[in-house]
């Protein structure tokens, strides 16, 4: 029998949507995720300036807590006020 994934399984709806003649996925979380939506959109290169949706608070790109591994290692509803800052 073939196992395809060990850990945790990442629970999530996704929406797309555009703006700004771009396409951005949302993945609204779920379970010990919930409450936690992260938007991405693809662009051609780093220079590539984008408007961001009035909905996008935080620039969170280079932030590991909000790779899917780490959100399964460490949901976000474990998250403490420390982890946070």
């Amino acid at each position: 029998m073939l196992k395809l994934c060990e850990g945790p399984i990442l629970e999530k709806v996704r929406y797309v949507t555009d703006y700004c003649g771009l396409t951005w996925e949302v993945d609204e979380l779920l379970g010990e995720n919930a409450g936690l939506v992260v938007a991405e959109v693809e662009i051609q290169n780093e220079a590539q300036h984008i408007d961001l949706p009035p909905w996008v608070a935080t620039e969170v790109t280079s932030d590991s807590r909000y790779f899917n591994s780490s959100l399964a290692s460490l949901p976000y509803s474990r998250w403490t006020k420390e982890h946070d800052a």
